[in-house]
Protein backbone atom coordinates (compact mmCIF):
# COMPACT_ATOMS: atom_id res chain seq x y z
CA UNK A 1 0.00 0.00 0.00
CA UNK A 2 1.07 3.55 -0.57
CA UNK A 3 0.37 6.71 1.35
CA UNK A 4 1.38 10.36 1.05
CA UNK A 5 3.18 12.62 3.51
CA UNK A 6 1.06 15.70 4.25
CA UNK A 7 2.34 19.28 4.31
CA UNK A 8 2.54 18.89 8.09
CA UNK A 9 4.79 15.82 7.74
CA UNK A 10 2.04 13.39 8.74
CA UNK A 11 1.64 9.94 7.25
CA UNK A 12 -1.81 8.35 7.10
CA UNK A 13 -2.09 4.64 7.80
CA UNK A 14 -4.70 3.31 5.35
CA UNK A 15 -8.10 2.46 6.87
CA UNK A 16 -7.82 -1.21 5.87
CA UNK A 17 -4.66 -1.63 7.96
CA UNK A 18 -6.08 0.38 10.87
CA UNK A 19 -9.13 -1.89 11.00
CA UNK A 20 -7.13 -5.12 10.68
CA UNK A 21 -4.75 -4.15 13.51
CA UNK A 22 -7.25 -2.24 15.70
CA UNK A 23 -5.24 0.97 15.43
CA UNK A 24 -7.01 3.78 17.26
CA UNK A 25 -6.44 7.53 17.50
CA UNK A 26 -3.76 8.20 20.09
CA UNK A 27 -1.88 4.92 19.54
CA UNK A 28 1.86 5.50 19.58
CA UNK A 29 4.37 4.31 17.01
CA UNK A 30 8.14 4.24 16.79
CA UNK A 31 9.82 5.06 13.49
CA UNK A 32 13.42 4.02 12.86
CA UNK A 33 15.62 4.88 9.92
CA UNK A 34 17.18 1.72 8.54
CA UNK A 35 19.12 3.39 5.74
CA UNK A 36 18.58 6.25 3.33
CA UNK A 37 15.01 6.01 2.06
CA UNK A 38 14.12 2.95 4.15
CA UNK A 39 12.26 3.11 7.47
CA UNK A 40 10.44 0.78 9.84
CA UNK A 41 7.34 1.64 11.83
CA UNK A 42 6.23 -0.30 14.91
CA UNK A 43 3.41 0.21 17.39
CA UNK A 44 4.61 0.98 20.92
CA UNK A 45 2.66 -0.97 23.51
CA UNK A 46 1.62 1.03 26.56
CA UNK A 47 2.55 -0.31 29.98
CA UNK A 48 -0.40 -2.09 31.64
CA UNK A 49 -0.11 0.24 34.66
CA UNK A 50 0.06 3.42 32.57
CA UNK A 51 -1.24 6.35 34.59
CA UNK A 52 -1.04 4.56 37.94
CA UNK A 53 1.71 6.83 39.28
CA UNK A 54 -0.21 9.95 38.28
CA UNK A 55 -3.33 8.58 39.95
CA UNK A 56 -1.48 7.78 43.16
CA UNK A 57 0.23 11.18 43.19
CA UNK A 58 -3.19 12.84 42.88
CA UNK A 59 -4.37 11.41 46.21
CA UNK A 60 -5.97 14.12 48.34
CA UNK A 61 -3.83 13.65 51.45
CA UNK A 62 -0.21 12.71 52.00
CA UNK A 63 0.05 9.13 53.29
CA UNK A 64 -3.52 8.47 52.09
CA UNK A 65 -2.53 4.91 51.30
CA UNK A 66 -1.22 2.94 54.25
CA UNK A 67 0.54 -0.41 54.16
CA UNK A 68 -1.58 -3.35 55.22
CA UNK A 69 0.04 -5.33 58.01
CA UNK A 70 0.60 -8.86 56.84
CA UNK A 71 0.19 -11.92 58.97
CA UNK A 72 3.05 -14.31 59.36
CA UNK A 73 2.76 -17.69 57.69
CA UNK A 74 5.02 -19.24 60.32
CA UNK A 75 2.03 -20.31 62.42
CA UNK A 76 0.16 -22.04 59.60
Amino acid sequence: MQTVVSTKGQIVIPAELRMKDSIRPGDKFEIKKIRSGEYSIRRVEEAPNKGLTDWLMACPVKDYFQPIPSESTDTL
